[in-house]
């Protein structure tokens, strides 16, 4: 009897000692949607001009304004510091990202060097460029429906699809760092002008060219003139930005002469 009760106590003792496997919670579908929800509208908020370059994002205010957690306002802007939305120091709030004419003519710098080199590879390793052509192709249709937003994303993922098709993770891995606050950058300086998809029209064929060489297999053509393009581009885009479409501008130009004119009778 006391062999068979020790027995029993051993066993229970190696039965509470075997570590039990526990399930990781996963975070549920309505979670996941409330963020992506705010991400959206904290998103709108930012490319409306309601929310201006470098201005904190307070997450208690925008959690009482949404009416929502404060941390899902955090997991929202953990998204949008993934799209290049946001800023996010150690230790401090977000900030709404920011850019420097400065700022950008370097990144057009180092655009230059990345997607040029990204250019000759991908010219001397693949002809495959159908992603670069559908990217382009929904620029040119977004153009003509004028819808600024979408030609941005699609301008993007040109960019984006030619670094990655260069079969290098490096300079995948860094274009992103780049190219991802820049675009968000433009997004929200070209939706909170009220600008139109005019400015891009001229880009299309250059787009075209980098897409016909690397075709082509002109590799070391192709990445010089990645470099020379983006130069150029590097001297007008902060300013091209925030051109209002020409009727905006003979709008707003209206009431002051009409006022001139009430002045002069």
């Amino acid at each position: 009897m006391r062999d068979r009760f020790d027995m029993r106590r051993m066993e229970k003792v190696l039965i509470m000692d075997v570590p039990v496997k526990r399930p990781v919670p996963t975070p549920s579908a309505s979670t996941t949607l409330v963020k992506d929800t705010v991400a959206d509208r904290l998103r709108a908020e930012i490319a409306s001009g309601a929310l201006r370059p470098g201005i904190r994002i307070i997450e208690g205010h925008w959690a009482r304004k949404f009416g929502v957690a404060q941390a899902s306002i955090r997991e929202a802007i953990n998204l949008l510091a993934q799209e290049g939305f946001v800023t996010k120091a150690s230790g401090r709030s977000a900030r709404v990202v920011n850019l420097t004419q400065q700022d950008v003519l370097q990144i057009y710098e180092v655009r230059g060097a990345l997607e040029g080199l990204a250019a000759r590879l991908l010219a001397t390793r693949t002809h495959d460029v159908k992603p670069l052509e559908l990217a382009l192709e929904t620029m040119r249709r977004a153009s003509k429906e004028k819808r600024p937003a979408e030609l941005i994303d699609a301008d993007l993922k040109f960019h984006l699809e030619l670094c990655r098709l260069s079969n290098n993770s490096y300079v995948f891995d860094h274009a992103r760092r780049v190219l991802l606050p820049l675009f968000a950058f433009v997004r929200i300086r070209v939706l909170s002008s009220g600008q139109d998809t005019s400015v891009w029209g001229k880009d299309f064929d250059a787009h075209q060219r980098i897409v016909d060489l690397v075709k082509e297999g002109q590799g070391e053509v192709a990445e010089a003139y990645v470099q020379r393009l983006m130069t150029r581009f590097a001297s007008t885009a902060y300013d091209n930005w925030e051109k209002k479409p020409a009727a905006v501008l003979s709008r707003g130009r209206q009431p002051k002469e009409t006022s001139r004119k009430r002045k002069r009778k």
